[in-house]
């Protein structure tokens, strides 16, 4: 059983001390990194959430204190009084190298069983074994470090809103289902037999009322839930940066949002970054980079051909284009002699991945060409296409046929994964990017139908309002994304605040008057009572992180995260519940396929 604290109050925090505390006495707590015995001396490395303090025990102390001494282990939790001393052997590794604390009173106040992974940062552990002794994967310092980061994130965003007289409201965790998104996380309701809350996605609709109730600048620091498939650094539960803001238009929350990112890059990082941030539309960010989130840190743009290839002798391309697809290639310049014909098949099996039925590759080196559809193309045709595509010497020219959303994401995804492949995207640059000009709608091919490129509310561009009934797909809408480094860090839009606009969107939508107001018919009664002209953001918090903090890792930014198939190894949710408790809420299984 571990001793009490007794007459022992911690003093400093031990990765504080330094030179100018020699001489002082002082108690400090924390776990034990190491202990190494020398016979007549013992050293222990003490830490806690500020960093590491060698103790030294010698044979000054009492028989019984260094037999205590001597019993000390990783990770034991201990309570240590002693004088500051200067360090004969300084480390220069650690803050408080140059000092030791001589102990002269010791306090073991919980043992511990060796840990299942190791307390360092270089621990090369299983992602698993991390997340199932989570809260010994948090004493790590790195991860302290994120966890703090994340803290110190909150704070300047908060500080900073303030100042900008938002105000912080918060919205409801049990709200109603609503289609058009991600899948909800459903809970059944005890005293409402049979009928269901929904987590909420974002705080969209609440936010919106927000700004009907008149509230002008709201923000939250939030929590939201999406029951979808997991992909790579997704998590089902997630937080959001969420704002709005009444009577503006799309600059005034860009530039708000510009002076925000100032902020916390200067802040956090010690960067300046350069207003205005550049913008792009939609349109431009597909056509260079086949992506609305493109890395604008190395090249490898977008080259369309199909004006040269339409009637060209290789049916692949020709006949693509005669149904309506295209063909684009990208350049990688200066880097032909990298790839072997066995890496471009690689390269290959990648695209397949996307939708692409082959990829098509020139290499252009000091002997000539070398690629397998030579043979099909013309003199003249090969010389246009490399010209166009501005090949020159050691470049490798790779092409896709297909349909366009086939094209972009094949090739948007290969210039990532060619970049990364070579090393040279560069960790250091910062490359911020506000894409502008969505489409209002997507078609949905499994519906047949139209979808909301981003959600119901999104006001149509002015200009674009009179195409919504008769060509849907030319309609843009006033929304934009904020893109780092490839990273989609946020997105937001200006929403519609007339009655009229609003029914006109969900019949472009496919909604009856009845089905919308079965659905939104709370916001809809809402907007008969004048509402302003309004608008936000919203960005994803765990992805800031990851960027300020240099992780690629989502899980890393999180205390408690769950894994890739949405569970908790650390508690093993989700579990099975009694069947008392379903009864209570009214809910029967039926596990049959």
């Amino acid at each position: 059983m571990g001793e009490k604290m007794e007459n022992l109050r911690r003093t400093h925090m031990c990765g504080n001390l330094r030179v100018s505390n020699i001489g002082e006495e002082v108690v400090l707590m924390g776990w034990v990194q190491k202990q190494r015995n020398l016979g007549s001396l013992i050293f222990a490395d003490l830490r806690d959430t500020t960093g590491i303090a060698q103790i030294v025990f010698d044979d000054t102390l009492s028989e019984e204190i260094f037999k205590k001494a001597e019993k000390i282990r990783s990770e034991y939790v201990i309570a240590v009084k002693g004088k500051v001393r200067k360090r004969e052997s300084i480390n220069k590794e650690i803050p408080t190298g140059e000092i030791e604390v001589l102990a002269s009173e010791l306090k073991i106040l919980d043992e511990a069983e060796t840990p299942p992974i190791y307390i360092k940062d270089d621990d090369d552990v299983s992602e698993s074994m991390r997340l199932k002794y989570r809260y010994l994967d948090l004493r790590k310092p790195s991860m302290q470090e994120n966890l703090k980061t994340r803290h110190k994130v909150a704070k300047v965003i908060r500080e900073f809103l303030d100042e900008n007289n938002f105000v912080e409201i918060e919205t409801p965790m049990l709200t109603k289902p609503t289609p058009e998104g991600a899948r909800d996380y459903l809970v059944p309701s005890r005293v409402n037999p049979g009928e269901f809350y929904a987590l909420p996605q974002s705080p969209q609709l609440m936010k919106q009322l927000l700004m009907v109730s008149g509230m002008d600048r709201y923000y939250q620091i939030v929590r939201c839930f999406r029951d979808e498939d997991l992909r790579a650094n997704r998590q089902p539960e997630f937080t959001q940066v969420d704002m709005e803001m009444s009577f503006v238009d799309v600059d005034d929350v860009i530039e708000l949002n510009e002076r925000l990112l100032y902020k916390l890059f200067k802040e956090i990082k010690g960067m300046e970054i350069e207003l205005p941030i550049k913008r792009m539309t939609y349109d431009e960010a597909m056509e260079r980079f086949g992506s609305d989130k493109p890395d604008l840190r190395f090249g490898f743009e977008l080259v369309n051909i199909s004006d040269i290839v339409a009637n060209s002798s290789f049916k692949v391309f020709s006949e693509t284009i005669s149904n309506n697809g295209e063909v684009r290639g990208i350049n990688i310049n200066g880097y032909g002699d990298k790839f072997s014909r066995k890496d471009i098949s690689k390269l290959e099996e990648y695209v397949k991945t996307f939708g692409a039925k082959g990829l098509a590759w020139i290499k252009i080196t000091n002997e000539g060409i070398t690629s397998p559809i030579a043979k099909f193309l013309g003199e003249e045709e090969l010389s246009e296409i490399i010209k166009k595509i501005n090949g020159k010497e050691n470049d490798l020219l790779l092409f896709v046929a297909d349909k366009p959303s086939v094209v972009f994401d094949s090739l948007g995804n290969l210039r990532i994964e060619v970049a990364k492949k070579l090393d040279i995207i560069d960790k250091n640059d910062l490359k911020l990017l506000w894409i502008t000009e969505f489409p209002l709608f997507e078609y949905d091919e499994e519906e047949g139908r139209y979808v909301a490129k981003h959600h119901p509310f999104t006001h149509p561009m002015d200009e674009d309002i009179e195409l919504l009934e008769t060509e849907p797909e030319k309609v843009r809408a006033k929304a934009y994304d904020i893109v780092i480094n490839g990273d989609e860090m946020g997105g937001g839009s200006i929403r519609i605040n007339n009655r009229e606009l609003q029914e006109r969107m969900f019949k472009a939508l496919g909604f009856t008057m009845e089905e919308a107001w079965d659905k939104f018919g709370f916001l809809l009664e809402a907007f008969k009572y004048g509402t302003p002209p309004h608008g936000g953001l919203a960005y994803g918090f765990d992805r800031l992180i990851m960027l300020l903090t240099n992780n690629d890792n989502i899980r890393d930014v999180i205390a408690f995260p769950k894994t890739q198939s949405a569970t908790c190894l650390l508690t093993n949710a989700p579990t099975a519940v009694s069947p008392e408790q379903l009864k209570e809420v009214h809910v029967k299984l039926d596990m049959k396929e």
